[in-house]
């Protein structure tokens, strides 16, 4: 499946910087929407600048702000804000990751947007939401994953402390998916009543949704899950990491009865049913585990069926013949380098193939094409003034 014009015709103006909010825009862009990303002049998105980085922008920044353009405004400047919001007033979604209250304070909050176009989508990333206690407090994924009970959930150690994730599960899954649903969602409900949407996306929120299955057995437990005890976090034996005799990983998921038991008949492990067995299990599964490589495991394993795979590294992901053979990654040529790689969503691969944008390259275009190049002068005629605030 391939989605690559489906949002073609859709304007979007993303003011959000680092991970959720151009993450969400990005897979926006792939699926066809024109995504410009409205930078204040004298820095833009800080995300250009985070290590590890060669000689140009940093890779992450790179990696998600592919078939984008950038224009420099400065909100706190009278006619560069009138400026963007004439862009608002023919665009269809404004995307945007400030604390709660500061799209107000420069005026081009979701009344000021809608009084100049109803129909306009406002989604509104934070991480603790626009009302309530937490509204102003500052936090990164590892506090949102810590309200929202997902830290607490991850681990294999109960008495040890929680496992820290390698990716963003907060500000990706919980804020950049979440909100490009409601985008998607709000799109359409436009279509049918004209009327656009001021969507309110909380990251710990969007977080905490993710364990709606743990949530939905907590009450049926004599006591509630935590990491460490429940069937998918180091509880069962069958479900779990073994190091392997070269000191690298196998993923072991045979949690159904046939799995398990195809694993046991490829391994020459014995069967010894029963609940209490779970101990038991893991240090004969350990054992034999350790006893060959782990690229030795996943050629024994593959023909059994039997919920095992290797635990790749980073740097053999691109090369795995899976991702090779259904086309995973790709790059994207630049100017001053070989290249960047880049990881297509499950939508498959954009139809376009621009580098991420350098800071206000597409004023000129893209303030004629929104009308507005008569505006505060010409393009990039901003930089070196204060930033937009946050």
């Amino acid at each position: 499946m391939s989605l690559p014009r489906a949002l073609r015709g859709v304007r979007v103006l993303d003011l959000s910087r680092l991970l959720p909010g151009p993450f969400l825009t990005m897979i926006l862009a792939d699926i066809g929407a024109d995504v410009v990303k409205v930078e204040e002049p004298r820095r833009g998105d800080y995300m250009r600048d985070f290590p590890p980085r060669g000689e140009g922008a940093s890779g992450r920044y790179l990696a998600v702000n592919r078939n984008k353009r950038s224009v420099t405004i400065n909100l706190k400047d009278e006619g560069e804000r009138e400026r963007f919001l004439r862009m608002a007033a023919r665009a269809d979604v404004v995307v945007e990751s400030f604390r709660p209250g500061v799209m107000d304070r420069l005026g081009v909050g979701y009344a000021a947007l809608r009084e100049r176009n109803e129909r306009i989508v406002l989604c509104s990333i934070s991480g603790y939401g626009q009302t309530g206690p937490y509204r102003g407090r500052a936090g990164h994924d590892i506090n949102y994953l810590a309200l929202a009970g997902v830290l607490a959930m991850s681990g294999q150690d109960p008495d040890g402390p929680p496992a820290l994730a390698g990716v963003q599960i907060a500000d990706l899954g919980g804020g950049a998916l979440w909100g490009a649903v409601a985008i998607l969602a709000a799109l359409i409900d436009r279509d049918r009543t004209g009327r656009g949407a001021h969507l309110d996306i909380s990251m710990t929120e969007g977080a905490a949704a993710l364990l709606a299955g743990e949530f939905g057995i907590a009450k049926a437990e004599l006591s509630p899950p935590t990491r460490g005890t429940g069937l998918l976090n180091g509880g069962a034996a069958r479900y779990g990491t073994y190091r392997t005799s070269d000191g690298r990983y196998l993923s072991v998921g045979a949690l159904e009865p046939r799995f398990l038991a195809r694993l046991e008949a490829a391994t020459g492990l014995e069967p010894k049913p029963g609940a209490a067995e779970d101990r038991g299990l893991r240090r004969r599964l350990a054992r034999i585990v350790a006893s060959r490589t782990r690229d030795e495991w996943a050629r024994i394993l593959a023909g059994h069926d039997c919920c095992c795979e290797p635990v790749l590294e980073l740097d053999e992901v691109p090369e795995h013949p899976l991702h090779r053979e259904r086309g995973l990654f790709f790059e994207i040529a630049e100017a001053d380098s070989a290249g960047t790689l880049q990881v297509r969503t499950p939508l498959g691969l954009p139809e376009g193939r621009r580098p991420a944008p350098a800071l206000g390259e597409h004023n000129a275009e893209v303030f004629r094409e929104y009308g507005v190049e008569e505006l505060s002068g010409g393009p990039g005629d901003a930089a070196g003034r204060a930033g937009s605030g946050e």
